[in-house]
């Protein structure tokens, strides 16, 4: 039987993996609920970011997460997730190859997105029939009269029954409002919080025309010794697609202690010096006919949230969790399992006071 509350408008912060798969999970389990995600970004996925071309026409990069691997604990526990994505053409196997994976465990299977790995993430979000909101980044959190208000960089206000929170850590805590409070209050969370960490990392795309081809037989490749780059991908080979209409694509990524060491300057003062790098690493790649660089200031999470709870319950009474990957893992399956982790957690709570 559905648990009927009062709690029926519920807002989601980030439109990454996970604000997208507790949307999904609670159209499922709660579909007369008024769903909001709101994200800072133009568009959605988070660090699961696929960006297009304005010039060339050319196959788009995944500026961050680049094939997806899941393991065999996941393939269990998370299953049915695997099943619908690659039921529905979202996740395919991987078939090129990835030179200097370190990845020899045989049951791990790695899959790509053919269209992007933010349409993991819209897959997730479309499912929810969520009203969505981007260019909003929340500045203020309040707790007024029983519901949860959030107060935008523009001045915006939105009023929930309760409120999901999938942004990094270090953002959470930055927020302005009733939230500090709360968090001052409960010590022992706020400890934990201020312990967690994430790398940093620079992602510069390279757009060709249809006319240029690539002499690369490999869809990705680690590079371990350069200073700069660590990771480069052929995105059209990577994803197994072949369509004469677009041209091909490249992404870069640069290693942590190259993020990290130029974390504070401007990814534009960046792009020239990645290139360079770039050159050196494949001397024979031809000038692109567009280039986009983007800054990851929260990449991968360093160092977890302590015992990796999946999520937390930071006040009851509105309704106000903290979730994503900084509460289990850097992966695809570590944000499913946060996920499922909030929607577990907020049943609980409205299970207890429907009792009431």
């Amino acid at each position: 039987m559905m648990i009927k509350t009062a709690m029926e408008r519920i807002g989601i912060v980030g439109a990454g993996m996970t604000g997208a798969t507790v949307a999904s999970l609670l159209r499922a389990d709660y579909p007369g609920s008024n769903l909001v995600v709101l994200d800072k970004g133009r568009g959605v996925g988070g660090r699961m970011s696929t960006s297009r071309s304005m010039k060339a026409n050319s196959f788009s990069v995944d500026l961050g997460a680049q094939y997806i691997s899941i393991s065999e604990p996941y393939k269990e526990r998370h299953g049915r997730f695997h099943k619908e994505l690659i039921t529905a053409g979202v996740l395919t196997p991987l078939r090129s190859d990835i030179e200097g994976n370190k990845s020899r465990d045989p049951t791990i299977t790695h899959h790509v997105a053919p269209q992007g790995v933010s349409s993991i993430v819209k897959h997730f979000l479309n499912q929810s029939g969520a009203e969505l909101h981007t260019s909003e980044q929340i500045k203020q959190v309040d707790v007024k009269d029983d519901k949860v208000e959030l107060t935008t960089e523009s001045g915006e206000r939105y009023q929930f029954d309760s409120v999901v929170l999938t942004m990094p850590v270090p953002q959470i805590l930055q927020l302005q409002g009733t939230i500090a409070d709360i968090i001052n209050s409960k010590p022992e969370i706020k400890q934990k919080l201020e312990q967690v960490s994430y790398s940093a990392r620079f992602a510069v795309g390279l757009f060709y025309n249809p006319n240029t081809k690539l002499s690369y037989s490999w869809g990705g490749k680690y590079i371990p010794e350069d200073p700069c780059i660590r990771f480069v991908a052929i995105e059209n080979i990577k994803r197994g697609l072949n369509n004469p209409k677009l041209g091909p694509s490249v992404v870069v990524h640069t290693n942590v202690p190259f993020g990290l060491e130029h974390l504070e300057q401007e990814k534009n003062v960046m792009v020239p010096m990645i290139l360079q790098h770039l050159r050196d690493v494949l001397p024979e790649l031809p000038e692109p006919d567009e280039i986009k660089g983007h800054k990851w200031r929260f990449s991968q999470v360093h160092k977890a949230y302590e015992g990796g709870p999946g999520c937390v319950v930071l006040n009851e009474k509105p309704l106000i969790m903290l979730a994503g990957d900084a509460f289990s893992r850097s992966t695809m399956d570590g944000c499913i399992e946060s996920a499922l982790c909030t929607k577990d957690a907020l049943q609980k709570v409205l299970s207890t006071k429907s009792n009431i």
